[in-house]
């Protein structure tokens, strides 16, 4: 059984994802709450948002962040490209930041670090400049501390970042096409070492074809015991 400390994670499907500290704190990672498989009022049920973290422009990560942010006055902390974007579209409160920076907002800690992916964003009206893809390790009060890849291929960092920051639990996608697969994000669980690892962005759409029995099937036996697989609307503590 996974222990958590206290921590609470509830996943909505894609990479949308609502952390909860041992004192109540809420931070929400790509909050996509609309995405075509997220349980019904997903948005509805958030009566506390404390933090927003956006690991990318594309809008399936931006997803809901700009409604959100508004409607609880809650801080959005992206890469500088995204947090200058969002500021235009009337977020007061956004932290632009970059690779290895770290922030606290409450008692909870922020780093983002590294990610492989391509970041712009969808105006409507054409493109913007989304800066960089990144992932972001979260340290609650407790001193756990949650890795989210955010959408990625294999990294160069992801050994330093096992070794340096000793996640605990390890959010990874495994959809393929667009991100890493069932296979290749096995082989980068091998190299970032997680007490606990939970599958994302699989799904979602018919185009990502990667399966969570796929992926517990590549791991490492020692992993396998170590896999938490999710569905939309799932909470763990």
């Amino acid at each position: 059984m996974a222990r958590f400390n206290g921590v609470k994670i509830k996943y909505y499907g894609h990479s949308a994802f609502k952390l909860t500290s041992p004192e109540g704190k809420v931070v929400l990672i790509d909050p996509w709450l609309t995405n075509p498989i997220a349980p019904k009022g997903a948005l509805d049920e958030l009566d506390r948002v404390d933090l927003i973290l956006v690991t990318h422009g594309h809008g399936d990560h931006i997803g809901d962040t700009v409604s959100i942010a508004k409607k609880f006055d809650a801080p959005v902390a992206a890469i500088f490209e995204i947090a200058v974007w969002l500021s235009g579209q009337g977020v007061s409160n956004t932290i632009g930041m970059n690779k290895d920076g770290t922030i606290e907002v409450g008692g909870i800690k922020a780093t983002m670090v590294d990610a492989t992916h391509s970041s712009t964003i969808d105006t409507g009206k054409g493109f913007a400049p989304g800066g960089e893809a990144a992932g972001f390790i979260v340290e609650f009060e407790n001193g756990l501390k949650v890795y989210h890849t955010g959408d990625t291929g294999f990294t160069g960092v992801m050994p330093i970042i096992g070794d340096f920051y000793k996640p605990d639990v390890l959010m990874i996608p495994i959809g393929s096409v667009f991100t890493l697969g069932p296979k290749s994000a096995a082989y980068a669980v091998k190299l970032i070492k997680p007490k606990w690892v939970i599958p994302m962005h699989f799904e979602t759409f018919p185009v990502l074809t990667g399966k969570p029995e796929e992926f517990k099937e590549a791991l490492d036996p020692e992993y396998r015991e170590r896999l938490i697989i999710m569905y939309p609307g799932n909470e763990i503590e």
